[in-house]
């Protein structure tokens, strides 16, 4: 049908595309500002041989205790499996109540909360147990799995619900409704989180947890690269797999297995001393003694001195992160595509986006500091590059899905100009949808990159719990999940701004088409 109004339809384009553009010019300008405060000085080492080292321990890794490497890999896969296997039905079932602004907030708090902060709240109550462990990565995916489960009943048909007897009660209605319609993407999305969980699972051992994460810390620390090889190649081949040993009928196995296989656990038997924490230990002592002077002059000290200087840190840092997240995914995402790599030559491509997306950034950056120095541009580099991997790998799912089909013409340019006038165009506006939704992400990891000793809040959190300062502790990790909040509601508000809002059904079938 011919549009009545073409030149209204013309003008339209161009504002969207104009409000596009001057998003993306926003960020690039603010990312530029932020290098001028930013820490990303160059320390005087020598990166070359040590990179020659780690070169040539990842061609040729080596490990002497098999045994030890596939308890490793064992405790890593039952922290997350076991986690995902508690949190997708307590997600499930605050998503049935997700209307209702307490369990929004709710699940908003746990989720901007990153593994690595609860499991060091919780290593105070629980030591270094299984229970940490746990309790460290079903907490925030609980509040991720209500929010994302909610929005998908949100987009089921509301016909069904005509068939029901109206006396049935609201859970039922939502499990022969909402449930059944969007089982597939349910079922999507939990393979996705599960993958998730297992970088989570494997970081945890920064923290001293006997996952993958802390022998990997232990031979880089130790200039082990050999043996670093073989712990990065065991994970990527245990992301690589997923596909092929995640089997419905096997997961009460695998359940029984990671029971078994979970460290020596110490259950909730010390609840005395879990409520004189959330009472006491983690309030300042001048506000529990009622001194208003006091706590104010405590909350102004902290504000001045810690708050402050690792909240800008960690904004800058994340600012620079994104913008070049972009930039690398747009570098990256044709060496994957069959319209511009070829058939053949996509693979390998697609080889190095899995390596990094599937790559923690934590390892990312650890490995960095040690060719760098400890400075925020380690941090900026395995951020870009893990996120860049992983939205690339999307933008590149989506081309392929679409060539050949009737959008692709025999006649449409080919190499540069088809990569200038049609995939980049095309694939622009959901490639900022994708960024936007991960800068959340992004903040939450800039935050937690202060364990490794950069000056973002996470460096004044690890701080405050060596030196036993829970009060300290929770003002700073309260700040960071309010920040989150709040970038979170940003983005979304950029989104729509843009006219990118991504769906996230797109999201899920970009990632089954792996």
């Amino acid at each position: 049908m011919i549009s009545s109004d073409p030149l209204g339809a013309v003008y339209a384009s161009r504002s969207s595309a104009r409000v596009l553009n001057g998003v993306c010019v926003l960020l690039v300008g603010l990312a530029v500002l932020a290098i001028w405060g930013a820490d990303l000085a160059l320390y005087p080492v020598d990166p070359w041989q040590e990179l020659d080292r780690i070169g040539q321990g990842l061609l040729l890794p080596r490990w002497d205790e098999p045994v030890v490497l596939l308890q490793a890999v064992g405790q890593t896969v039952a922290f997350a499996l076991l986690a995902v296997a508690i949190s997708v039905p307590l997600g499930l079932l605050l998503s049935m109540f997700f209307h209702r602004r307490m369990v929004r907030v709710l699940c908003a708090s746990v989720r901007s909360v990153h593994e690595l902060f609860w499991g060091l709240i919780f290593m105070q109550l629980y030591g270094l147990s299984a229970t940490t462990g746990l309790l460290a990565i079903l907490v925030p995916f609980t509040g991720v799995f209500a929010k994302v489960f909610a929005e998908m009943f949100e987009q089921q048909s509301r016909d069904p619900l005509l068939t029901l007897a109206p006396r049935l009660n609201s859970l039922k209605r939502h499990l022969y409704t909402d449930v059944p319609q969007a089982w597939p993407a349910l079922v999507s999305y939990t393979r996705y989180r599960f993958e998730c969980a297992l970088r989570s699972s494997a970081i945890l051992g920064f923290i001293g947890l006997p996952t993958l994460g802390f022998h990997l810390e232990t031979a880089f620390k130790q200039g082990q690269y050999a043996e670093a090889g073989a712990l990065l190649w065991a994970f990527l081949l245990l992301i690589a797999s997923i596909r092929f040993w995640v089997r419905p009928r096997l997961i009460p196995v695998y359940l029984l297995l990671a029971v078994w296989l979970l460290p020596e656990t110490a259950g909730f038997s010390n609840g005395g001393y879990f409520w004189q924490f959330i009472s006491q230990d983690i309030w300042p002592v001048a506000l529990r003694e009622g001194d208003l002077s006091g706590a104010l002059d405590w909350y102004g000290y902290m504000l001045s001195e810690q708050v402050w200087p690792g909240l800008v840190q960690t904004l800058l840092l994340t600012q620079i992160a994104l913008v070049l997240t972009g930039v690398i995914i747009l570098l990256a995402y044709p060496l994957a595509t069959q319209s511009m790599a070829g058939t053949f030559m996509r693979w390998p491509g697609r080889f190095l986006l899995l390596v990094l997306r599937s790559t923690p950034e934590m390892m990312l950056a650890f490995v960095f500091m040690l060719l760098c120095g400890p400075s925020g541009l380690p941090a900026v580099m395995a951020l870009a590059l893990h996120n860049g991997g992983l939205i690339a790998f999307l933008v590149a799912n989506a081309s392929d899905a679409e060539y050949g089909s009737r959008l692709s013409r025999p006649d449409d340019p080919k190499g540069l100009l088809r990569y200038a006038y049609i995939e980049t165009p095309r694939r622009f506006p959901a490639m900022l949808a994708f960024l936007f939704y991960r800068w959340e992400v992004i903040l939450r990891e800039s935050a937690i990159m202060g364990i490794l000793g950069i000056a973002t809040l996470g460096f004044y959190i690890d701080s405050a719990f060596e030196e036993i300062r829970y009060d300290r502790a929770f003002l700073l990790i309260a700040v960071t999940a309010l920040l989150n909040v709040l970038v979170d509601s940003l983005s979304r508000r950029l989104r729509r701004l843009a006219q990118t809002e991504p769906s996230r059904q797109q999201e899920m079938s970009c990632l089954k088409m792996e």
